[in-house]
């Protein structure tokens, strides 16, 4: 199996990209530890008001300020799960920090030929496909892969995605 990266030797993938981070989401549900108590408290019907100001946000404002920018296309099942949900309530915060988060339904991408693969491209120059553990959910880590045929067809993936989405508010709109 090929070596992943995790921890810091993957976050400084999202401090030293030049121009772009996009990333296509694929999964239902992640099972990140830094969510867990903030999921519950949305899910009790009381949000957690510091999640509004997450390091992430912080590390989307200031990659902002520096002229690079964030952007995420959401591939979500429908009817939307507890977890989309919570993700669709988060996006406002991460879309106000910097980072374009659009929205594109399951359905939709599958026709369209969009791969069920979560995969990060930085520069479009590096990809770094996420790898989770089936039982869990939780992330194992990324290949980073840099061969650029196979970076261009994670960008094209990535750019039928985001031509097919719309923007969290058109979203919300929909499926109200």
């Amino acid at each position: 199996m090929t070596e992943l990266v995790r921890g810091d030797r993957f976050q400084e993938l999202f401090a030293s990209f030049r121009s772009t981070a996009q990333r296509l989401e694929t999964r239902d549900r992640y099972n990140s530890p830094i969510e867990q108590e903030p999921l519950r408290r949305f899910l009790e019907g009381r949000p957690d008001p510091e999640w509004a100001d997450r390091p992430w946000l912080h590390a989307v404002r200031q990659a902002a300020a520096e002229g690079r920018y964030f952007q995420r296309v959401r591939v979500v099942s429908l009817p939307l799960s507890d977890y989309a949900r919570f993700g669709l309530h988060g996006a406002v915060a991460n879309n106000a920090a910097g980072e374009d988060i659009r929205y594109l339904d399951r359905d939709t991408a599958l026709r369209a030929g969009v791969p069920q693969l979560d995969v990060w491209c930085f520069d479009r120059s590096l990809s770094a496909v996420l790898h989770f553990d089936d039982e869990d959910g939780s992330m194992l880590g990324a290949e980073l892969i840099d061969d650029p045929g196979v970076v261009a067809e994670h960008r094209g993936w990535f750019d039928l995605a985001r031509k097919l989405s719309v923007s969290r508010e058109e979203f919300v709109k929909r499926v109200e």
